[in-house]
């Protein structure tokens, strides 16, 4: 999967970052280098769902796939 990230430098020093196809998923770095790193667990922890909270009815199967 391939994600378009906004990057920012923040006024007071460092960067910030935003993934506009997530809602809500910004993250922040001191560096270019810490920015990235933070960016993927952001991305991570955006789109990771707790599976003890799916509920569904009837005939299912829940998977886990790798993006």
């Amino acid at each position: 999967m391939k994600l378009k990230v906004i990057i920012h430098e923040a006024e007071e020093g460092g960067y910030w970052a935003e993934v506009p196809a997530i809602p809500g998923c910004a993250t922040q770095g001191e560096s270019f280098d810490e920015l990235l790193k933070n960016l993927y667990e952001a991305v991570e922890g955006c789109l990771s769902v707790d599976l003890r909270d799916i509920k569904a009815e009837g005939k299912y199967k829940i998977v886990e796939i790798a993006v």
